[in-house]
Parts: structure tokens; C-alpha cells; sequence
């Protein structure tokens, strides 16, 4: 079955056959939300709910749009909401813009090391309007239109948000530590 046809079916009354999309896209939403908390046993927690939140929001599915772009936007938002409902103003980056270590000594490493988690510092200090689109450009590797979608905006907020968050970003590197 398609998704619209599970889609169509739970709408319908068949409540057991939303499973199927549970199946079909939990893999997705853990992925979304472990790359923003960082923490696998409150993606546990996430998930359960914005699986709930899609099944309480079917209705609102538009078919014309993939079902995995309104998953991704749900999760987003999702993640959104609880950091801001916690006021947790930290979202990790498991990894910084910073070249590979070529020599490879033991002082190469450990500046590295600092370097990758003073720009960690610089980016979980950054507000969320700023922090989110950042992370998904850079770490998650989206398009300013995918990021436009996800975050239901429009594109030329998301490039003034990422613009003005490596600006910020900029900033705090500039300074001394």
C-alpha cells in the first residue's frame, strides 16, 4: 500500500494499519531527532509523541506533498517546541568546520579538539532561530529550500537566519577564547 492508501484507510477508522507508517518511518524521525538532542533515550521519548501528534493529525496531510517532507516538518517543529517549552538552549554539534587533522601529533589533536568544542560552545550559545538553520545547512547537509520547507518559512528568512547566524558565529571566533 501507499502511504495516501494507509493514510486514506486510518482516516477511514482502521487504526491498526497505522503501524505501517510507524514501520515505514521511524528510522526518519529517530534520525531527526537524535541529530538535534543528542540523547537516544529522549529521541525514544520524542518519537512516541510525534508519532501520537501525526496519528491526531492525518486529517491535516495534504496528499499533493510527499508524507516523509510533512514527517520531517512535524519532527522539526516537534523538537522546536519542546526545547522551547524546556528553555534547553543547546542542541550539540557532533561535528565542527574545522579541516582534518593532517600531522597528526598529539598537541595537533588536542588543539583540534578545543577548537571543535569552542565552535560546539559558539553554535549551542546561538538563539534557536539562528542555531536550527545552521545545524541543518552544515551538519545535516540541507538545501536552503529544504530547510525553507521543513521549517514551513520562507527561503529568504532561512538565508537571513544563516547568513546572520555566521555572522554571530564569525564573531566568537574572532574573539579570544
Amino acid at each position: 500500500m501507499t502511504d495516501v492508501e494507509i493514510i486514506e484507510a486510518c482516516l477511514g477508522g482502521d487504526k491498526d494499519i497505522f503501524a505501517e507508517l510507524v514501520n515505514r518511518y521511524k528510522n526518519l524521525v529517530f534520525s531527526i531527532i537524535l541529530r538535534m538532542t543528542k540523547d537516544s533515550d529522549e529521541a525514544d521519548d520524542l518519537a512516541q509523541d510525534i508519532f501520537i501528534k501525526m496519528y491526531k493529525n492525518l486529517s491535516n496531510y495534504s496528499p499533493e506533498y510527499k508524507f516523509s517532507t510533512w514527517v520531517m516538518r512535524i519532527s522539526t517543529n516537534h523538537i522546536i517546541d519542546y526545547h522551547r517549552k524546556r528553555k534547553q538552549e543547546t542542541i550539540p554539534l557532533d561535528t565542527a568546520i574545522i579541516p582534518p587533522d593532517t600531522d597528526g601529533t598529539p598537541e595537533a589533536v588536542f588543539i583540534q579538539k578545543e577548537e571543535r568544542q569552542r565552535i560546539k560552545k559558539l553554535v549551542d550559545d546561538l538563539p534557536l532561530m539562528y542555531r536550527i538553520p545552521i545545524i541543518m545547512y552544515h551538519q545535516e547537509g540541507m538545501s536552503y529550500q529544504e530547510i525553507a520547507d521543513k521549517a514551513g518559512e520562507p527561503l529568504s528568512k532561512i538565508k537571513n537566519r544563516i547568513y546572520r547566524g555566521r555572522k554571530l558565529l564569525k564573531a566568537g571566533l574572532t574573539t579570544e577564547p
